[in-house]
């Protein structure tokens, strides 16, 4: 008989979960068409943080473990990344 394993969620490294936790909040994870270069701009009122810790790693990382998904931006050569839904 086979014992079933618990299938708990890969652990986050601190700016991976610091990025996460901004996007729940009402930001949007803006990258350059390279995946670098990565800023959260809240959409409420469109103030921009720089995500200093965060680089090109990190958001790949990100997707794909499966936590964000990219799609096209409002500006040429912007990728914006949003919460998977589960």
């Amino acid at each position: 008989m086979k014992k079933k394993t618990a299938n708990l969620p890969p652990k986050l490294t601190e700016v991976e979960q610091d990025l996460l936790s901004h996007i729940q909040h009402g930001y949007h994870l803006e990258t350059n068409s390279l995946g670098g270069d990565p800023i959260l701009r809240r959409l409420k009122d469109n103030e921009v943080i720089r995500a200093l810790s965060a680089n090109r790693n990190t958001i790949k990382a990100l997707e794909e473990r499966g936590f964000i998904s990219s799609g096209k931006g409002k500006e040429p050569l912007t990728i914006v990344c949003h919460l998977k839904k589960k």
